[in-house]
């Protein structure tokens, strides 16, 4: 029942998505604000969704910690689920990633039409003055700026890997950080097809006020998002039936 009903989402999520590429063509024409209506719209469908075919439930908690305004928002990553499922809880969100993707046609041009804030990988630290550039532009006008502080995906439960830009933006922003920690990747492995039924957990912690020296800051939000995203993964191991997480590597860190 596990590989039917994931098989079941994933082709009705991705002709969800699908049609809603097409819906959305018109919505070049609205503006940007009415247009990230609509996609947070897209977002509760596929959330709905994995609830009613594959069984999973997300949970947010400590949405009211979201301050007014512009901020920095560093999310753990552990899978595709937490790329749509935060623009369901902030009010004006925008995404740092990585150029290549406004390239993919349909796709490309509804991150641009988001303002999402590309970064050239290539480009060495001119990529960073231009990304902190356009993300403060965002953050001025009262948008919540996503990032992945480690950059890419990592199964849970795997060592942290986080990189500067995180800090170098909170410490040029001046905007607060809000630290989001999850155990998604326990439910929506990466690179697999399986989505196992539960409860995934979405937590936002409390946010990092500006000013902080950025070593201390990048201390900071590194011991706040992995200790609670530990005591997360915990939690869903027990869920799952696995029991404490061991040093080695679980058969699930490797999916």
């Amino acid at each position: 029942m596990l590989i039917v009903r994931s098989l079941l989402f994933n082709v009705a999520f991705y002709v969800n998505l699908v049609l809603w590429l097409i819906m959305l063509i018109p919505a070049f024409l609205v503006p940007r604000r009415v247009f990230m209506r609509l996609v947070q719209t897209w977002a509760h469908t596929s959330l709905w969704l994995l609830r009613v075919i594959a069984g999973t439930r997300v949970v947010i908690t400590g949405r009211e910690k979201i301050p007014p305004g512009g901020a920095l928002v560093a999310a753990k990553h552990q899978s595709f689920l937490e790329t749509f499922a935060l623009v369901t809880i902030l009010d004006d969100p925008t995404y740092i990633l990585k150029r290549e993707l406004m390239w993919i046609p349909f796709f490309g041009w509804y991150l641009a039409k988001a303002r999402c804030v590309p970064i050239d990988r290539k480009a060495g630290s001119l990529a960073l003055v231009q990304m902190t550039a356009r993300a403060k532009d965002e953050a001025q006008h009262g948008r919540q700026i996503i990032i992945f502080p480690e950059g890419t995906r990592r199964p849970p439960g795997a060592p942290p890997a986080y990189k500067y830009g995180v800090a170098h933006l909170y410490q040029n922003l001046g905007f607060p950080c809000i630290p989001v920690a999850m155990n998604s990747g326990l439910y929506w492995p990466r690179r697999r097809f399986i989505r196992r039924p539960g409860t995934v957990r979405i937590e936002v912690l409390d946010p990092i006020a500006p000013g902080l020296p950025r070593e201390e800051f990048f201390q900071e939000v590194q011991a706040r998002i992995e200790g609670a995203s530990n005591r997360l993964y915990e939690e869903g191991r027990r869920e799952l039936g696995l029991g404490p997480s061991s040093s080695s590597e679980t058969s699930l860190s490797k999916a």
